[in-house]
C-alpha cells in the first residue's frame, strides 16, 4: 500500500519546510521542499487574467468593472480582484501590469500578456494569440537586459530603472498560463461537437511548443491553470434554446461541459509529459474546472444566488452588456446588481471578485494542483531526506 500523501495548506511562507510524501501513484522517495521566493511573476492568459492589455490595446474596459478593486482601475473584466491579483496578494507582490499599458505601469516585479479574446491557436477573437503572447515575452526581456546594461548609475536614471525588473534573473520567476477557453468557445459558435473535439490534439501541440519556447527563454517554475466548466456560464446558455436533457443536474450544459473535461484530460497529459521531457523545469497543473464547478454547484450554500444569474448587464427582454446605461427615476445607472458578492458571474462569462476569491482559497493552497503543493512552496528541485 502506498504511504499516505500530506498535504500542507500553508499560504507562502518563505524557508518553511514541506514534507510531500509519495501517493499510491508515486513511486518517489521522501523529499523535503523548501520554500520559494520568485524574482517575478509573468503572466500569459485570456481575460481571465487580463489585466489592461484589452483596454490598452483595443477599446476601453467601461465603469462599473472595476469598481471593487483598490485602485477602482476599469481594466479587468471584474467588479475587482482576479485569480491572478489574488496570487500576486499571496506572493507579496505587486498587482501586475500589463505589457501594452504605457500609462503608469510597473515592470519591477513581473509583467502581465494576458489578453481578452486571447486563444493558443487563431480564433475570431482576437489577432493576440498565446504565441505571439511569448514573443511580447521574448522582447520584454531582451529589451529589459539591454536597457539594464546600458542605463546607468545616476540619480536620473534611479526613476527609469525602477520600473524595470528588480531582478535580471528570469529563470527565478513564476510562470502563470490560463488560456484555452476561447478556443473552444470559439469551436462552439462555429463548428460542432466532434469537430471540435478533433482539434484538441494541435491546439495543445501548439501550446506545449510555447511552453518549450519560455522554457528556452529560461522559464522553470510554471503554475497552469485547465479550462473552465464552459457550460456553466450563463451567457452560454442565453445563446442556446435548452432542454432539461441538454443539463446536468447543476444546471450546466453537457456538451460543453464534456469537451472542456477533454480538453483539461489531454492538457493534463501534456503538462505532465513536458515533466519528463524538461526535468530541470517545475509544472504544477491546476484542475481550476474541479474548482469551479464545485463553487457552482454549491452556490448556495456558500452564500451565493443562484450561479445561473449575473450581475451585471442584463438578460431580461434583450441582453444588455455590462457596462451600458438605462434611465431610471430621471437619472442614469449602470444595468447592475446592488451586491456584486452574492454573484458568482459577474457579466455572465466572467467572475465576480468574490467568486475569484473563493476560488484562489482553494487554487493557492493546493486543494486542486498537481503536485499538491501551494503555490508558494514550489521547489527548483526536492531534495531528499537524510
Amino acid at each position: 500500500m502506498g504511504l499516505k500523501r500530506v498535504r500542507c495548506f500553508v499560504f507562502g511562507l518563505v524557508g518553511l519546510l514541506i514534507i510531500a510524501t509519495k501517493g499510491e501513484d508515486d513511486d518517489s522517495d521522501d523529499v523535503v521542499y523548501r520554500g520559494k521566493e520568485y524574482s517575478a511573476i509573468y503572466n500569459f492568459g485570456d481575460s481571465n487574467s487580463d489585466t489592461g492589455t484589452f483596454s490598452a490595446a483595443f477599446a476601453m474596459v467601461f465603469p462599473p468593472n472595476g469598481e471593487n478593486f483598490p485602485q477602482k482601475l476599469p481594466t479587468r473584466n471584474c467588479d475587482g480582484r482576479l485569480i491572478i491579483d489574488f496570487i500576486c496578494e499571496e506572493l507579496k507582490m505587486p498587482y501586475l501590469s500589463a505589457y501594452l499599458d504605457s500609462i503608469g505601469s510597473n515592470f519591477s516585479y513581473g509583467a502581465n500578456f494576458a489578453a481578452g479574446g486571447s486563444s493558443i491557436k487563431q480564433t475570431g477573437f482576437s489577432s493576440i494569440t498565446f504565441g505571439l503572447q511569448i514573443s511580447q515575452f521574448m522582447q520584454f526581456k531582451s529589451r529589459t537586459m539591454a536597457l539594464y546594461n546600458q542605463t546607468s548609475h545616476t540619480r536620473v536614471d534611479a526613476p527609469f530603472k525602477s520600473r524595470l525588473p528588480k531582478s535580471m534573473n528570469f529563470s527565478n520567476a513564476l510562470y502563470t498560463i490560463d488560456i484555452g477557453q476561447n478556443d473552444l468557445s470559439f469551436g462552439f459558435m462555429s463548428s460542432d461537437i466532434n469537430s471540435i473535439r478533433s482539434t484538441i490534439p494541435d491546439i495543445l501541440s501548439q501550446f506545449s511548443l510555447g511552453l518549450q519556447q519560455l522554457f528556452n527563454e529560461g522559464a522553470r517554475y510554471f503554475w497552469i491553470h485547465n479550462t473552465g466548466p464552459i457550460g456553466c456560464l450563463p451567457r452560454m446558455n442565453l445563446m442556446n434554446k435548452l432542454t432539461p436533457e441538454d443539463l446536468d443536474s447543476a444546471g450546466c450544459r453537457k456538451n460543453e461541459n464534456e469537451i472542456a473535461q477533454e480538453f483539461n484530460k489531454q492538457l493534463k497529459d501534456t503538462v505532465f509529459g513536458l515533466r519528463t521531457k524538461l526535468a530541470n523545469a517545475i509544472f504544477t497543473y491546476v484542475d481550476v474546472y474541479s474548482a469551479k464547478y464545485e463553487l457552482i454547484k454549491n452556490a448556495r450554500n456558500q452564500g451565493f444566488v443562484n450561479p445561473k444569474k449575473f450581475c451585471c448587464g442584463t438578460s431580461s427582454g434583450i441582453h444588455v452588456d455590462c457596462g451600458k446605461k438605462k434611465m431610471k427615476n430621471g437619472r442614469e445607472e449602470y444595468y447592475k446588481c446592488k451586491h456584486p458578492s452574492k454573484y458568482i458571474s459577474w457579466d455572465g462569462v466572467h467572475y465576480s471578485q468574490a467568486a475569484n476569491r473563493w476560488l484562489s482559497t482553494l487554487i493557492l493552497n493546493a486543494s486542486f494542483s498537481h503536485p499538491p503543493l501551494p503555490i508558494g512552496m514550489l521547489a527548483s528541485k526536492p531534495q531528499k531526506q537524510n
